[in-house]
């Protein structure tokens, strides 16, 4: 089993930046990718962004892409997502989790392991 726990949200202003953290332990081994979702009230959960856990290969939804970049260390076990240009419609609890598919998926029934959110909000 992968535990994940993310760290570092809170509130901004519209513009501003926010570094969320994932911490993982537990058995890494035959993890291959991490992607990080997100869920506003009333939404489906939806995907942002994820990485290859060994290194590498990025992917990332449309709507954040150029503004957020997904970034791991495997010397710390951990991931990160670093958000920049934030807006009142990047507001949700986001979410880190863990697959062993080998094809980089955006459906989270992908992911098996999820840690237990973080709440971003943006205000405008």
């Amino acid at each position: 089993q992968v535990q994940l726990v993310e760290s570092g949200g809170g509130l901004v202003q519209a513009g501003g930046s926010l570094r969320l953290s994932c911490a993982v332990s537990g058995r890494t081994f035959n993890m291959y990718h991490m992607g990080w979702f997100r869920q506003a009230p009333g939404k489906e959960r939806e995907f942002v962004a994820a990485i290859r856990w060994s290194g590498g290969r990025t992917y990332y939804a449309d709507s954040v892409k150029g503004r957020f970049t997904i970034s791991g260390d495997n010397a710390k076990n951990s991931v990160y997502l670093q958000m920049n240009s934030l807006k009142p419609e990047d507001t949700a609890v986001y979410y880190c989790a863990a697959t062993t598919s080998v094809l980089l998926n955006t459906d989270p029934k992908k992911y098996g392991n999820w840690g237990q959110g973080t709440q971003v909000t943006v205000s405008s």
